[in-house]
This record gives C-alpha cells, sequence and structure tokens, in this order.
C-alpha cells in the first residue's frame, strides 16, 4: 500500500495540472470504489475550482473554492494519470515508467476547463474518496486522530519519548499506527529502524533519551530521500506521470531477507510481528 513517500509524490505531479483550474466535469464509471461513492459527488464537484491540492498521512486532500474538500485514499492499487489531448505514448527506457493502467479499471475521470482529464484507475478497489465541508476537517473520521507528520515541528526525539513511555508494545508496532505517526507503513518503518539501530523486537518504553533522537532523525531522512526518489514501486505504484519510484534501489533491509547486511558480519533476519514481517539485522539492531 501506498506510503507517506508515494502519496506525496503524486500530489506533486498532481498539482501543477489541477491547482487553480475549474472542473468542468466529473464522471464515474461505477456506483463505489471501497465505499460508495458520497451522494452528489459529481454535481459538487462540477464548477468549482482547485484551489490546493495537500497531504495527510496517506491521503490525498483536494481543497475546492465551494469551501468542500475531496478526500482521496490510494487503497492498494490506485493510481492517478493525467491526459490531454495533445498526448502521446511515452518513449524513455522502460525501466523508468510502469505500464499504462488498463482502461477498464478507470473509474473516475475529472475534467479540467481546459481539457486535462485526471484520470484515477483502481484494479483491486481497495482506494476510495469522499467528500467533506473543510471547516469540519477536525472532526473528519480518517483525520482527527492523527498523529504528527515526519516533518512537522511536533516530532521530535523528545516526542517519541513522551509517546513511548510506559509502553510494552513492539517498537515497530507503535510506528506503524498512525496515531504515534502519521504516514509510516511496513516499508519506511523498517528503514528507519535499521539506521537508528533499533531492533524491531525492541519495547516502546525502552526507546527514549538518545535512542528516541536517533530513530526521529532516521524517519525523518529515510522519508525525505524516499520522497526525492519518487517513492517506492514493489508491485502497483506509479506517480502520475507513469514514473515508477526508485526507492527501492535503496533499501537497507526491506525484503533482503538472507542477504548480506551493510555490516558485513551477518545477513538480514525476517520476523513476523502482528503478522507483518519485519526486516532487520539482528547484529546492527538491539
Amino acid at each position: 500500500m501506498p506510503e507517506l513517500p508515494e502519496v506525496e509524490t503524486v500530489r506533486r505531479g498532481l498539482a501543477p495540472a489541477m491547482e487553480g483550474r475549474r472542473i468542468a466535469s466529473v464522471r464515474l464509471n461505477r456506483p463505489d470504489l471501497r465505499f460508495p461513492f458520497p451522494e452528489g459527488f459529481a454535481e459538487r464537484l462540477a464548477g468549482a475550482r482547485v484551489t490546493r491540492l495537500d497531504r495527510r498521512a496517506k491521503y490525498l486532500l483536494v481543497r475546492l473554492s465551494t469551501g468542500d474538500t475531496v478526500l482521496m485514499h490510494l487503497g492498494m492499487s490506485g493510481r492517478f494519470s493525467i491526459r490531454t489531448r495533445q498526448d502521446a505514448p511515452h518513449k524513455p527506457g522502460a525501466f523508468a515508467y510502469a505500464p499504462p493502467a488498463d482502461p477498464r479499471h478507470d473509474h473516475a475521470v475529472i475534467t479540467l476547463e481546459d481539457g486535462v482529464e485526471v484520470i484515477y484507475n483502481d484494479p483491486r478497489r481497495f482506494g476510495f474518496m469522499t467528500l467533506f465541508e473543510t471547516a469540519g476537517e477536525a472532526r473528519q473520521p480518517y483525520l482527527k486522530d492523527l498523529g504528527p507528520e515526519p516533518h512537522s515541528n511536533l516530532f521530535s526525539g523528545a516526542y517519541l519519548s513522551e509517546a513511548f513511555a510506559g509502553r510494552r508494545a513492539p517498537v515497530k508496532a507503535a510506528l506503524l499506527d498512525q496515531r504515534v505517526v502519521a504516514g509510516l507503513g511496513n516499508i519506511y518503518v523498517c528503514e528507519a529502524l535499521w539506521r537508528a539501530r533499533i531492533s524491531p523486537r525492541r519495547t516502546c518504553a525502552s526507546v527514549a533519551g538518545a535512542r528516541a533522537e536517533r530513530l526521529a532523525g532516521a524517519v525523518r531522512a529515510v522519508i525525505s530521500e524516499a520522497i526525492e526518489a519518487g517513492g517506492s514501486t514493489l508491485r502497483d505504484y506509479a506517480g502520475a506521470d507513469g514514473a515508477m519510484g526508485y526507492f527501492q534501489h535503496s533499501f537497507d533491509v526491506y525484503g533482503r531477507e538472507g542477504e548480506p547486511c551493510a555490516c558485513g558480519k551477518t545477513r538480514i533476519c525476517r520476523i513476523l510481528q502482528s503478522s507483518r514481517s519485519s526486516f532487520y539485522c539482528p547484529l546492527c539492531q538491539r
């Protein structure tokens, strides 16, 4: 499932095409994705101007001039693409671009005033879209309990020390809790724990002080580097321009079970924690 870097990459790809432009029409090719589209969804978007595209955790937020916000989640296989009348097939190296999305799974088409189409494609239909009044965002169920963003001023070693205090759960599980840190998923938690030299088995309560500072710094660094690389493409993910992510080529531990660790002294191990795979070095991470 796309995590913070992938969703931020999509936001950056869509923003130049959408921000400041009026939505001419919306075509829904089915009544639902993971959930049904809100009643009157297409009609409420038509005629509105996109004032800004934001991201919160793993959600895209389309701010409209009508005072509404469209909240969108990519699910497992959702992706956006941008099509203009002048579009021609891309002809760069195939290594850089994902296969074209199957048009049979084009479920929502947003046509802008200049004729540009923003197309949402989702073969598995685990993504969803909903609409709410922006003024009521603090009460929005998907957003109201989210923790701080990794790059926000609220996220720090001191914050983690306080959030982890007295908790006996493994630190890996806590970092995946969106109420603790917003936007992290399995890939980047594994990578950040390796950089911070902290075992995914370690209890939250034991991650404090200098150890928590190392972890906060590692989380911020991993997320920054992943965004710069366009995220990670493991299966379905591609940016709005069709480009695949590159950060998977920089993984130190994720998906590398049995391969040598960078320390050169042992191999990467995999364990299951809450039905999720954790990859780590048993020598580097204590």
